[in-house]
């Protein structure tokens, strides 16, 4: 038994149900130390694995013994970043909403809450000990959306739940499909991935649900449209955790669940994954293009960069040629869940600044702020070319792996389905170079003047989100070394 990732995980809840014994002006400090602590936790157990192979800080108890299912909980290469994600971006969460004035308290608990949540379903090594982190995922995040959302908060949260939640009662099919494959049954993750249970068509109706469940919240072409009302009505720091950490709950869930545990159905459908990843990436960036809301516009963009993920994916799964290659995608999609996070989740804390100040997210209504926000102009700036990809930044790490992953993995098939996912990153740099030209540069317009520059909350929230993008697009090596082992584990059973 691991204590150290048992507290974690259980540490933000533990501090949410003594909140309220809080004074109130205590209460963002209290929840900016705890989220930090958390974050130095991650760190030391990042630093303590190192780039090893295999499963570490491993719990695993009897829980519900009459189905085998267990409190089983660990990392290895694959969770560890997305632990790391996941406690970067509550903690510039924390930090972000220190000027919260609106049921203050209640907010710290909620998001405190929605971090055990999130640190849990990234740990968890059991089907069951999955689907209930998944579930109580989608009850935070509508909560939040509801009460500190605006415009149409109560549709855009009810749209929200049952989309997801109905993906989540399909997911439960498929892990009780997988579950009565076994011999013995078992929920077991480990046990799952040693020896996949199932085979022939029995596996394929399994995939769909798995494949479906997940494809909702990852979420795929054409289970997206709950995702941009979602985005576009809930608050900056709903945004940026539903988009940073809640989506990477799908993609994560295709690398750990679907691809090892059922390998020969993978194989079969692969091409089926490729071509729902290039429908996401050319229809996330067009539909993202028309928009004049940009923070609809930001929504847009995940299903564009999600795709990416699902289309590397599916090229390590479909072509049988070349091992180096179908690993190189693995890492690049894992890479990419990272990326996507840090640039993403700064992107919609920018929004919620213009938001604040304005009350508007209409780049029409917007000009030449730059002139009176220099700081919020350049950081926005950043944040977009990471966004489309710039040398430099993490972006372009995460997509060149995928591309030269995907083009380079023996298939006809793959390679033009890569070539064509290119086009993405053309209508990407499209829109974000219209959104900096429309609203960063140019004239001013009517609501530019009430566009003040980042306080020092913000510009702290928003800097180590950045510049981790930064560190990782010019020094990706420490990320690459931990995630590559686990990428060459998945290839070696979906290829087997």
């Amino acid at each position: 038994m691991s204590p150290l990732l048992n507290l974690v995980i259980f540490l933000p809840l533990a501090v949410a149900l003594v909140l309220p014994a809080v004074p109130r002006r205590a209460v963002p400090w209290t929840w900016i130390g705890v989220t930090v602590l958390n974050l130095a936790l991650v760190i030391g157990m990042w630093a303590a694995h190192g780039t090893g192979a295999g499963i570490a800080y491993e719990t695993n108890v009897r829980w519900i013994p009459s189905v085998r299912a267990g409190y089983h909980v660990g990392v290895d290469g694959l969770s560890l970043p997305l632990l790391a994600l996941t406690a970067v971006l509550f903690a510039a969460c924390a930090v972000y909403s220190l000027r919260q004035a609106h049921r203050v308290r209640a907010f710290a608990i909620l998001f405190l809450f929605l971090e055990t949540v999130c640190l849990g379903l990234f740990a968890a090594l059991d089907l069951l000990l999955f689907f209930v982190f998944f579930d109580l995922s989608i009850v935070g995040m509508y909560f939040v959306i509801l009460l500190w959302g605006h415009g149409d908060r109560s549709r855009s949260a009810l749209v929200f739940f049952l989309y997801t939640f109905l993906g989540s009662l399909i997911l439960l099919l498929g892990f009780i499909g997988l579950y009565l494959g076994a011999d013995p049954h078992t929920f077991d993750m480990v046990e799952l991935t040693r020896t996949p249970p199932l085979s022939g068509g029995l596996a394929g109706l399994t995939l769909l649900a798995v494949g479906i469940g997940l494809g909702v919240k990852t979420p795929v072409v054409p289970f997206h449209t709950w995702l941009p009302p979602a985005h576009t009505d809930a608050p900056a720091a709903g945004s940026a955790i539903l988009a940073g950490v809640m989506l990477k709950m799908g993609t994560y869930g295709l690398v750990r669940i679907a691809m090892p545990m059922l390998p020969d159905a993978w194989r079969r459908y692969a091409l089926v994954f490729l071509i729902v990843g290039l429908v996401g990436v050319l229809y996330g960036a067009l539909v993202a293009l028309a928009q004049d809301d940009v923070k609809r516009l930001v929504a847009y963009t995940s299903v564009n960069h999600m795709g990416y993920i699902v289309l590397a994916l599916g090229a390590a799964g479909y072509a049988t040629g070349d091992a180096d290659a179908r690993r190189l995608a693995v890492t690049g999609a894992v890479t990419q869940m990272v990326s996507h996070g840090l640039v993403t989740g700064a992107l919609f804390l920018l929004c919620g600044v213009l938001y604040d100040r304005a009350g508007s997210y209409d780049l029409g209504r917007f000009g030449g702020i730059a002139r009176g926000a220099p700081v919020f102009a350049a950081l926005t700036a950043v944040a977009a070319f990471a966004s489309l990809g710039l040398p430099g930044l993490s972006g372009f790490v995460a997509e060149f792996q995928i591309f030269a992953g995907t083009i380079g993995s023996g298939t006809a098939a793959a390679a033009v389905t890569g070539a064509l996912a290119v086009l993405g990153i053309l209508v990407t740099a499209a829109l974000f170079l219209r959104v900096l030209h429309r609203a960063v540069l140019g004239p001013a317009g009517e609501l530019t003047p009430l566009v003040t520059d980042l306080r020092r909350s913000e510009l702290a929230a928003l800097l180590p989100l950045l510049g981790l993008s930064l560190l990782i697009g010019v020094a990706p090596r420490v990320l690459l070394d931990t995630i590559e082992p686990l990428s060459a584990a998945v290839v070696a059973l979906v290829g087997r």
